[in-house]
């Protein structure tokens, strides 16, 4: 029974119900057209709603980005003289005056927060500008402090809007390029991170603070049902393979 109800919850996610809906949107158009150009793309379209939507080919895509810090995760108990994090997105609401983490912020700065603590450093550098109220370094600054960071041992860099600037900016706020920096992002985004920050500094531990890839677990259908968290991990996979090009090209 758990099995059955865990499938009908599934099958009511919004994708999942445009998935059926284009379905049978196709067989319509494939009947009564003559021209069958309009139904070849409107099966494309599908074909690609589906493998983007189910959790086999968001596994695999992850699994890409993410495999080297799979197989070979660092210690986040090493020595290190500066952790630094990067921001992932904020949020503001208006009527309570405040400036929200996203969901990968949030995750990042426990991370940094749980490496900071464990391994000694010296500085916590909180990394973003966002186009909030709040700058994300200042919100993740604030929610550091509560978290049990001493002020002084925080620094903000405000300035930077991007990978490659978050490396520049931190270049600037440490003369010493010998020091040992942890390196908190996600993983899907490590690798471009670890290579930007790496031509700066000697010294770089990748300490990812969540996967997107997961270990197929739970009802086995469930994973070929197209569901809305499976195709915003694939949207962020998609963008990450696009940034990793491009990087590629610029440098």
């Amino acid at each position: 029974m758990n099995e059955i109800y865990t499938i009908l919850k599934s099958l009511v996610d919004p994708i999942c119900i445009i998935f059926i809906l284009l379905v049978i949107s196709f067989f319509v158009v494939l009947r009564s057209s003559k021209k069958k150009g309009g139904a070849l793309l409107l099966l494309l379209a599908i074909v690609l709603l589906y493998g983007f939507s189910i959790e086999p080919v968001s596994s695999y895509l992850s699994w890409k980005l993410e495999k080297d810090y799979i197989q070979n995760p660092a210690s986040s108990k090493k020595p290190l003289d500066v952790v630094v994090v990067l921001g992932g997105g904020a949020y503001d609401i208006q009527a309570l005056s405040e400036t929200f983490p996203a969901p990968e912020t949030a995750a990042r700065l426990i991370a940094a927060v749980q490496a900071f603590k464990a391994s000694n450093a010296r500085y916590l550098v909180c990394s973003g500008k966002g186009d909030r109220k709040t700058s994300e370094a200042a919100m993740m600054a604030r929610l550091a402090e509560g978290l049990g960071v001493a002020g002084e041992k925080i620094r903000l860099d405000e300035k930077s809007e991007n990978t490659w600037q978050h490396a520049v900016q931190l270049d600037r706020m440490f003369a010493d390029k010998n020091i040992r920096i942890g390196l908190v992002t996600g993983a899907y985004h490590m690798k471009r991170s670890e290579i930007e920050f790496r031509k700066y500094f000697k010294n770089v531990t990748p300490l990812p603070a969540r996967y997107l890839y997961r270990s197929p677990s739970g009802t086995a259908a469930v994973r070929y049902i197209p569901q809305s968290v499976r195709l915003f991990d694939d949207a962020l996979i998609l963008k990450e393979f696009v940034g990793r090009l491009w990087y590629s090209i610029k440098t």
